[in-house]
């Protein structure tokens, strides 16, 4: 017997949709997520929650692509909280974190296991 859980992909879109540093929104298993491609990291697409706990609002794949140290965040584009890309913490309140997900390019096609 396999105990290994299998997760499900979903492809998004090509990578070249995406301009670099920015987001936009795809809808997975009813859900919306905000994918960014960030070029020149070693991981250059990342996807977390498009909704905005601060706001209420489904904008976070709107914010603005940027770093804090180490960290690149997406600042939401209403009260400008920043949201790690890699963990979907909020860096200014954590207890308003959002879900960050695995995301991996294969065939020039951006994937995202929800």
């Amino acid at each position: 017997m396999n105990n290994r859980i299998e997760e499900n992909w979903t492809a998004v879109c090509e990578l070249d949709d995406i301009v670099p540093d920015t987001g936009v929104c795809a809808l997975i298993k009813g859900a919306q997520v905000a994918v960014f491609h960030v070029p020149g990291d070693a991981e250059t697409v990342y996807a977390i929650d498009n909704f905005d706990p601060h706001s209420q609002a489904a904008v976070l794949s709107r914010g603005i692509v940027g770093s804090i140290g180490e960290r690149i965040v997406v600042a939401s584009p209403i009260y400008k909280q920043h949201f790690d890309l890699r963990t979907g913490e909020c860096v200014e309140a954590p207890e308003q974190s959002v879900n960050a997900y695995r995301v991996k390019v294969a065939g020039g096609k951006v994937w995202i296991a929800a």
